[in-house]
């Protein structure tokens, strides 16, 4: 976008807000066979509680690593990762774990539903490594599915749902352990442009009751809808760019319904 401001503006935004995440020379490396493959290079990033950040980049570029980090999914070769002042970079498997169940929220691009399961018994399924009773359990994961529109479609299986009411199950179930982090891989890449704005809207609405938010994307339309776009390439952060004046997800997603849709998907 044209409104975009430099790095230097963009840190000193959230400067001043209590950081959630804190990256310092972040490095990762893999071996290959017989070759050593370097994925990210000194990465050194904080994203403050409550933003909305894209992460960017072309193939190879890192950004998936750097999420899967982010996401204690892995860890990493050199450097700290700190999530809300915990230094999770070293922490054991099992810690790990536990701090993805209940800090971290994913929503990924193919929404990882299970097939033969109601979008109620999906919802849930993060509790069940939890303490929370049954009954709490079906109550949480009621309300979240409410909060997301499908109140109505609680006891529907993936297959009777559309690709956007599959990511809101994705999505609420990413919310069912009140986390402090909704990590997004291509949130989007599966859907058509009317429900890509859907879902935006969604994930747009969670940031503004303070939520925040981390997705990766390819798309700059997309990205578009964030607060601030990082983008890696190389393995390394080549811009941290403030969005001056995001687009309003829902805005769009009300005037691209009074167009026809000659492709709507039905579903029983």
């Amino acid at each position: 976008m044209d409104d975009l401001r430099c790095h230097g503006q963009a840190k000193s935004l959230h400067a001043m807000t209590s950081l959630l995440i804190r990256v310092t020379n972040l490095a990762k490396r893999y071996v290959v066979g017989e070759q050593l493959v370097t994925a990210l290079r000194g990465v050194s990033v904080d994203i403050a509680q409550g933003e909305f950040v894209a992460v960017m980049g072309p193939s190879g570029s890192g950004k998936s690593t750097f999420m899967n980090l982010v996401g204690c999914l892995d860890s990493p070769t050199e450097g700290a990762y700190f999530l809300a002042g915990d230094e999770v970079s070293r922490m054991s498997g099992d810690t790990l774990a536990a701090i993805r169940n209940q800090r971290i929220g994913f929503v990924f691009q193919q929404f990882n539903l299970l097939a033969r399961t109601s979008a109620l018994d999906n919802v849930e399924l993060p509790m069940l490594y939890t303490t929370v009773a049954p009954r709490e359990r079906r109550e949480r994961a009621c309300k979240r599915l409410a909060e997301v529109g499908l109140a109505d479609r609680m006891d529907h299986h993936p297959s009777q749902l559309s690709g956007g009411q599959q990511q809101r199950v994705a999505i609420a179930r990413a919310l069912v352990n009140d986390p402090l982090l909704i990590l997004a891989d291509e949130p989007t890449g599966a859907l058509d442009s009317r429900t890509s704005l859907e879902v935006m809207a969604l994930l747009q609405g969670l940031n503004r009751g303070g939520m925040t938010v981390v997705l990766v994307t390819h798309e700059h339309d997309i990205a578009a809808f964030a607060r601030r776009n990082i983008h890696f390439r190389d393995g390394r952060v080549v811009r941290d760019l403030q969005v001056e004046d995001r687009d309003a997800a829902q805005s769009l997603r009300e005037f691209d319904e009074t167009a026809p849709d000659d492709n709507a998907e039905e579903i029983a």
